[in-house]
């Protein structure tokens, strides 16, 4: 498996329904728990490596799993991948660690995974991090997004290679020089390996007439230049939250941690230190 990937073998636990979870883990203190996007050959590493960790060397244990169907996790093609089935393996992995409260760091799918997380178990999450989150808009409105209509095209008929990997994830960044030789060969690795049912079966409720129960606070981010969901989820996200700041940036797309590492790292640790001195 090592081998396989460009990708560095973490940890891995076994849930009870036999699937295993691979994750990577760094340092000590409260966790927090990185949750992925979707899309072709998406893992945790490719998405936070340059985040996960400067919140280990702040004093925070960082874990980063990958997502059943994602990374180096079991991808079972019988699987329907809908939101609920990501919320139930998360549930299960982080009882496996026996971690009974954290904080969920969440873009796109992850952040709708997060979202649904914390209103179906409100005492297990202290505050959410969000990224483009999913799950605010009906799943027409994803689908008229170019960078959703061209993954969904490319994934179907297996045309993923590293020329058109490094096309689609063209559109998940404004600036194209972060797409590293390295990454688009992450992403190629794992892409071989996913069943098409993982984003044929996916399915993910628009929450917002629901966001008003959410009881954690909110921390989110979002680029202007999104080609993937649409920025109007920001006003949604602001509106119906009880406890929710937004910061939107220019000259970004759908990957705000990786366009804009920095910023992104402080006001994180800054929003968690914060709530912790008020705690």
């Amino acid at each position: 498996m090592t081998q396989q990937f460009p990708i560095p073998f973490g940890k891995q636990v076994v849930l009870k329904n036999g699937m295993a979870i691979h994750y990577h883990e760094a340092g000590q203190g409260a966790p927090v728990v990185f949750l992925h996007g979707s899309g072709p050959g998406a893992s945790g590493y490719s998405n936070f490596k340059g985040n996960y960790p400067q919140f280990a060397e702040s004093g925070w244990r960082a874990i980063v799993p990958d997502l059943p169907g994602y990374g180096l996790s079991s991808k079972p093609e019988d699987a329907e991948y809908v939101l609920d089935f990501f919320v139930e393996a998360l549930h299960q992995f982080l009882q496996s660690l026996d971690i009974k409260r954290c904080t969920l760091v969440g873009n796109s799918l992850g952040g709708a995974i997060a979202i649904k997380y914390a209103l179906d178990f409100p005492a297990e999450v202290a505050e959410l991090i969000l990224m483009a989150p999913g799950g605010v808009e009906e799943r027409e409105t994803y689908f008229q997004m170019e960078g959703i209509q061209k993954m969904v095209a490319l994934f179907a008929g297996r045309q993923l290679d590293a020329p058109t990997m490094h096309g689609l994830m063209s559109l998940l960044v404004y600036d194209n020089s972060l797409l590293t030789d390295a990454l688009i060969a992450e992403r190629v690795g794992v892409c071989d390996t996913q069943p098409t049912t993982v984003l044929s079966t996916m399915r993910v409720p628009n929450m917002t007439e629901r966001l008003h129960e959410l009881a954690c606070p909110v921390l989110g981010f979002w680029g202007t230049e999104d080609k993937f969901n649409p920025v109007s989820g920001v006003m949604k996200l602001m509106a119906h939250c009880r406890d929710a700041r937004f910061l939107l940036i220019n000259r970004c797309g759908h990957w705000v941690m990786v366009e804009h590492r920095d910023t992104f790292n402080r006001m994180c640790l800054d929003f968690l230190s914060e709530l912790k001195e008020k705690q």
